[in-house]
């Protein structure tokens, strides 16, 4: 037996995951300090510039009231001694609460920086931005305003105590850390020791199968605990081992006289294997077989459908030209005894005309008729694709099948757009809705005077045609609509019902067009199939008409 590979030992355990702990709780009492003392400094600047704003708000006062610019200049100039403060501006107030700018101050090497008229109001709380500071501060006269001081001090020196702060809190850490890895790698090693002495001990057992050793008392509870346990383990299975070889001797006499038995059933289960399989490939070749009859009965009644209908327009045009002859014998005669007349003539033209029509109309409708039963017949037999519109696919489909419907009062309508013109097998889709027709006549509509059947056909985004089929009969049980599509399924058995019009269906659809086909289907709720299968979209504009018929 392969080993599994292991990634974990108690040692990585112990040393990692304890070292983890103390990695979290650091960094999260140094982060927590950290954040404390720059919050710290924080507020201490911001206190400090607001202190610089009021002393020099304070200050300004009275050279406010009497607009003396040069005296604030000389005031503002005194800031140079501050190491932060960059920029100082004193507005005054007029009677109109207009703001003008008396005097500023811009510490050497500092670019100044624009009038704060649309900002005094929001700087009345200091704001920081990039590595500055800026606060506004109201300068009162006797409770009346008359100014503002704004003041602009660089935070330079919070930048420092923060990088200070940083480095002194990492140090801590880190020196923390290397302690902590030192005790914790001394207790790992009193820990893993004794187990990696037991693990040794196992080890030799399991190569020399010597169950004697026993394992030494190492002072520490647990460990001993588990010691004396494992000591335990080797004592039973030692038991164990002994009384395994006497009930291996007593399974080796019976293994003997079972083996023969074995060979025997084997012997049996391989004939009766081999006659059931030979009986399933029996039963498939069967089914094959029933299902291509049904086909082929399918197309049989077409045939005889279709000849009858035939049959009518061909008398007729036959009953025409004879009655044409019969006339044209009589013109023959009046022609030759110089007796033929003017009107008979013309009577003779007219009716010639019409009989000429008549034959015409008739040749026409067998013609239609003959070309359509051509295009199922051809289809049925074919598994191959081919360019088709499915309106006209629809047409010759209900023609084909006239002679049924004709019959039946039921009516049957198609929504189909002119314009779905498609690469796929007509065989299969020409079977499958010929098909699905006759379950509902002959199941669906079984003891209704009228019924309809609605088949719609749309051209879906992802180039796959859906139909559905819906009818308004009797529709499906529930438990038989579970196995609508299971072979010999069927309510006409006994009554010429095969019960593989619903087989042949899915099968066609699933494996002849690469579909997938669903039924809703509620007792005295009628029956809708959802019809899907993938197809090649052909651009009208390119397609002659020809292709079609």
């Amino acid at each position: 037996m392969v080993a599994k590979k292991t990634f974990l030992s108690i040692k990585s355990l112990i040393l990692w995951g304890v070292m983890a702990v103390i990695v979290l709780s650091l960094s999260l009492s140094s982060s927590i300090n950290l954040y404390s003392q720059i919050t710290t400094y924080q507020k201490t600047l911001e206190q400090s510039v607001v202190v610089a704003a009021e002393v020099t708000g304070g200050q300004a006062k009275p050279f406010i009231v009497e607009d003396d610019v040069r005296i604030l200049e000389l005031m503002l100039s005194a800031l140079v001694s501050s190491p932060t403060i960059e920029n100082v501006h004193i507005y005054k107030v007029d009677d109109e609460s207009e703001l003008s700018l008396l005097a500023s101050y811009n510490k050497t090497g500092i670019a100044p920086v624009r009038a704060k008229y649309s900002q005094i109001n929001e700087l009345f709380i200091p704001q920081q931005s990039l590595d500055v500071m800026e606060v506004v501060r109201p300068i009162y006269l006797e409770d009346k305003l008359i100014g503002y001081v704004y003041v602009r001090s660089s935070v330079a020196s919070l930048d420092l105590l923060i990088t200070r702060s940083f480095i002194i809190t990492f140090g801590v850490f880190l020196l923390c850390l290397a302690v902590c890895f030192l005790l914790i790698f001394k207790l790992q090693r009193s820990i893993t020791s004794p187990i990696e002495g037991m693990g040794k001990l196992v080890q030799r057992i399991s190569r020399t199968k010597d169950y004697s050793s026993r394992v030494d008392a190492h002072g520490i509870k647990e460990l001993d605990i588990l010691g004396s346990a494992f000591n335990g383990m080797l004592f039973n299975t030692q038991e164990y081992i002994d009384k395994q070889a006497q009930a291996e001797a007593e399974q080796l006499k019976l293994t003997v006289s079972l083996e023969g038995k074995v060979q025997q059933r084997t012997l049996a289960l391989k004939e009766a294997n081999s006659e059931l399989i030979h009986t399933l490939e029996q039963l498939h070749q069967f089914q094959r077989q029933i299902v291509q009859n049904e086909k082929m009965a399918s197309l049989g009644d077409m045939v005889a459908g279709v000849a009858h209908e035939v049959n009518t327009p061909i008398g007729l045009g036959v009953t025409a030209s004879t009655m044409m002859l019969d006339r044209l014998a009589d013109m023959r005669v009046a022609f030759e005894g110089k007796t033929l007349k003017a009107s008979a003539l013309t009577k003779f033209i007219d009716e010639g005309e019409e009989n000429l029509n008549i034959i015409y109309r008739n040749l026409n409708r067998a013609a239609e008729l003959i070309s359509s039963f051509k295009q199922v017949a051809v289809d049925q037999s074919s598994e191959s694709s081919r360019v088709f519109s499915f309106s006209n696919l629809m047409s010759e489909i209900l023609i084909s099948m006239g002679p049924t419907l004709k019959k039946t009062p039921y009516k049957i309508h198609i929504a189909c757009s002119d314009d779905i013109i498609v690469e796929s097998k007509a065989g299969p889709i020409n079977q499958i809705m010929i098909n699905l027709i006759m379950n509902s006549i002959i199941h669906g509509f079984e003891g209704m005077e009228e019924g309809d059947i609605n088949i719609k056909i749309e051209l879906m985004e992802n180039s796959k045609v859906k139909i559905d089929f819906v009818d308004n009969g009797k529709g499906i049980p529930e438990q038989l609509c579970k196995r609508i599509f299971d072979p010999f399924v069927t309510t006409k058995r006994g009554q010429g019902g095969s019960g593989l019009g619903m087989h042949l269906v899915y099968n066609l659809v699933t494996q002849g067009l690469n579909g997938s086909i669903s039924i809703v289907s509620e007792e005295h709720h009628g029956v809708h199939f959802s019809i899907m299968f993938p197809v090649k979209i052909v651009d009208s504009k390119h397609v002659n008409a020809s292709t079609f018929k």
